[in-house]
């Protein structure tokens, strides 16, 4: 009969594409590992995996076997959260993925809250890109996430939580008066500076821009090179030393405003942003925990400073 562990094992392998990096997820040894693996196929009477020397590869019919026992995974995990969950919300482990343009802002507000309301509540964060969250969430790795919307997934549902809006961000030398707008048209779009590939942040600027996806950016005038940062701090950084300038998110530009050598245009209407929610499994049985925790972001998110109006 193949387990539920043999299902978790293969799906750690197809993860980690390595023994031993796989044993080390699931915290056991590699003999015990393989011997699982070993046990499953002799089950099923198929090859699931293919062993090469120092790396492993799903077999064609080992991927669907896959596919399949994550969906058997994700629903042994969901019955598990309803027996132990139905009673009081925000109990036990809650695993939850945020993106980096978001994190270091948005939980500085919001886990003190948790800690204080729901003590009971042993919460484990996961920071990684949209991709990787939205994959984690539909295959169970994950309970929820905190990211931009919308996702557009079938079997995921989302909550909307909050606006963010854009800012432009330039040197604090920069001509213009803080109290002025900017239009999209008005940005040199040469000097713009992104976060890496791959961030959902830079999608939504260069949508917003109207740029290419790969844009070269000036960086000084000393000609063009591309410039990809993996945090926000690091962005801000360039643009503080007369790099460039950018976009960045209201909920960034509270915390990063510290830096007296940047400030902050607000961009006139209609003014580009974002959406934050919080997106979990259509079949997950923890709906009421995900709909407190929303409510929890927005209790800390409208405690941070409001933002200055727009002029006239």
């Amino acid at each position: 009969m193949v387990t539920l562990r043999q299902l978790r094992y293969l799906s750690a392998l197809a993860r980690h594409g390595h023994f031993g990096r796989a044993a080390d997820a699931c915290a056991v040894t590699q003999p015990a590992l393989s011997m699982q693996i070993a046990e499953l196929e002799r089950t099923l009477g198929v090859k699931v995996v293919e062993r090469r020397p120092g790396e492993v590869f799903l077999t064609e019919i080992g991927r669907e076997i896959t596919r399949r026992g994550e969906e058997l995974l994700s629903g042994a995990r969901d019955l598990v959260d309803f027996a132990r969950h139905r009673a009081q919300a925000l109990t036990g482990r809650l695993t939850l993925g945020v993106i980096p343009s978001l994190a270091p802002y948005l939980l500085p507000k919001v886990l003190p809250l948790l800690q204080q309301r729901y003590p009971e509540l042993r919460l484990e964060l996961r920071e990684s890109q949209t991709r990787q969250l939205v994959a984690d969430v539909g295959s169970g790795a994950l309970d929820a996430a905190l990211l931009a919307l919308p996702v557009g997934i079938r079997d995921l549902e989302t909550i909307a939580l909050f606006d963010d809006e854009f800012l432009l961000a330039v040197p604090a030398d920069d001509p213009r008066p803080e109290t002025a707008t900017v239009a999209v048209d008005e940005i040199d779009q040469s000097r713009l500076i992104l976060l890496e590939d791959g961030h959902c942040l830079r999608d939504q600027a260069l949508a917003f821009c109207a740029t290419a996806r790969n844009r070269a950016i000036n960086m000084g005038g000393a000609g063009t090179a591309t410039f990809g940062a993996s945090s926000l701090t690091t962005v801000i950084q360039m643009v503080a030393g007369g790099y460039g300038v950018t976009l960045i998110p209201q909920i960034a530009a509270d915390v990063e405003r510290r830096d007296t050598r940047v400030k902050f245009l607000r961009m006139r209407r209609p003014q580009p942003g974002r959406t934050i929610g919080l997106v979990f499994r259509k079949t997950s049985p923890r709906r009421h925990d995900f709909e407190v925790l929303g409510e929890m972001v927005q209790q800390g998110v409208s405690r941070a400073p409001a933002p200055q109006a727009e002029p006239a």
